[in-house]
């Protein structure tokens, strides 16, 4: 496929800013009044723990993203350290996740949008929104990072305001008085499985970092500036989310709401009045259109990947635009699937991406431990906690999380694998022929004078 290549033009902040765009920083707001609930008050403290849980996870992403700066996030890295078919398999699994998170951030918005304007059928903002998504996707990576880059910066401002309304919320005797108290992150009266169920809700909230990995073909220096990229995201998203959380606690102490799904506009109101409140619905809907244009960005290039290696129809999915150096095929159709929340509910696609995310972080949890510890016999003592130990503590907590999986998302979970596996058996004639597999080295164009 001459001439069928991504192009690198990203810089290390440009990379950061699609993350932070799929990652949605207003997903805080989001999760408020469940995971307060969840964790009977101690929300700070449950963010703590989720953080942890994760970041074990980045850290892998990290290290396999420096080792195969391809991309194809937990598809290729699979593919290339285990074999092609667990690859298949684990690529497969993660579309789940991926190709249903733009569908997602369109049901979360016509769910605002149809609040607004009751007269107006909600069928027409799916379509509106998955329009908007698909035109910015199709015109080009660096398009997508400079509209990522001014809404995830407007998101920052308003997180930034609730920060300083709260504090002077506090100073001025509201909620607990005082800045400073351990309540919010440790209450002794509080047992400790009722925070990690709390924890177990929020960690998803830290899903985003894998989506920079799909990048990697399109990223300047990428062996460098992935990892980097990861760093930087995940203790924006800690900073973030544990310092909101804090602050939301103290000026709203306990975890009782007039209506929980409403919790998020009781707490802005508390702290900004009306005013703020309808800033805040705004900047929502804003947060949900950038998600929606970095997932399907993210989507589109592992849909990309696979359709390269030949393991999905080349024609449509290895297709990329000569003019705008999309693939736009692929975009395309990840519009026509997001079309589908038009009959699909949110709550149903939510369950799906969760099993999919658990499946991507779990095999490259054990990717750095084939190609590192196992392949390349990393094996000193500095080695082997990184390659082995970090790696065997991120695939401990994911196994923790899948404890938390909803019955309905495993058997949906499961019997997606099941008709990736049929497929599997087809082409390889029940493994007795091996799948193809693309060597990038073939193709990668020499990159000369390109700094970040």
């Amino acid at each position: 496929m001459k001439g069928n290549t991504l192009v690198r033009s990203l810089t290390l902040f440009q990379v950061v800013f699609l993350g932070l765009a799929w990652n949605n920083p207003m997903v805080f707001f989001m999760t408020y009044g469940i995971a307060t609930e969840a964790s009977q008050g101690v929300l700070a403290g449950a963010y703590v723990i989720a953080f942890l849980a994760i970041v074990f996870t980045a850290i892998s992403y990290g290290k396999m993203a420096k080792a195969i700066p391809i991309s194809g996030s937990a598809y290729t890295y699979t593919q290339k350290s285990m074999n092609p078919e667990v690859g298949f398999m684990i690529g497969w699994t993660i579309l789940l996740d991926y190709i249903l998170t733009p569908m997602i951030t369109c049901l979360m918005s016509t769910v605002i949008l149809s609040a607004q304007f009751p007269e107006i059928p909600y069928y027409v903002w799916i379509i509106l929104l998955n329009v908007g998504i698909t035109i910015i996707s199709l015109l080009g990576i660096n398009f997508s990072a400079t509209t990522s880059k001014i809404f995830v910066i407007a998101q920052i401002v308003f997180v930034s305001i609730f920060f300083i309304l709260t504090i002077k919320s506090l100073w001025g005797g509201a909620g607990a008085g005082t800045l400073f108290s351990s309540q919010a992150i440790y209450n002794p009266s509080v047992p400790l499985s009722v925070i990690l169920a709390g924890s177990s809700i929020l960690c998803f909230s830290f899903l985003g970092f894998d989506s920079l990995t799909t990048l990697s073909e399109e990223t300047i220096h990428p062996e460098k500036n992935i990892p980097r990229a990861i760093f930087i995201m995940m203790l924006i998203m800690g900073v973030i989310y544990i310092g909101s959380s804090y602050l939301a606690q103290l000026v709203h102490p306990g975890f009782s709401f007039t209506h929980t799904d409403a919790a998020a506009l009781e707490l802005v109101k508390l702290v900004g009045g009306n005013l703020f409140s309808s800033l805040f619905i705004t900047i929502m809907l804003v947060a949900n259109f950038t998600s929606g244009v970095s997932s399907a960005t993210s989507v589109s290039r592992v849909l990309y990947v696979m359709g390269r290696d030949s393991v999905l129809p080349q024609k449509i999915f290895g297709y990329i635009h000569p003019r705008f150096k999309t693939p736009s095929y692929s975009i395309l159709v990840v519009g026509l699937i997001s079309l589908l929340g038009i009959v699909v509910s949110l709550d149903t696609a939510i369950t799906f991406i969760n099993f999919g995310a658990l499946i991507a972080f779990t095999f490259v949890n054990l990717s750095v431990i084939a190609h590192y510890f196992v392949r390349n016999r990393k094996r000193s003592i500095t080695e082997c906690i990184h390659y082995l130990l970090f790696p065997l503590i991120g695939a401990a907590f994911i196994l923790w999380l899948w404890s938390y999986l909803d019955l309905h998302a495993l058997i949906l979970g499961c019997g997606w694998m099941a008709c990736g596996l049929v497929y599997l058996l087809y082409m390889t004639k029940c493994f007795r022929r091996r799948l193809p597999e693309f060597h990038f080295d073939e193709v990668e164009p020499k990159q000369k004078g390109m700094v970040v």
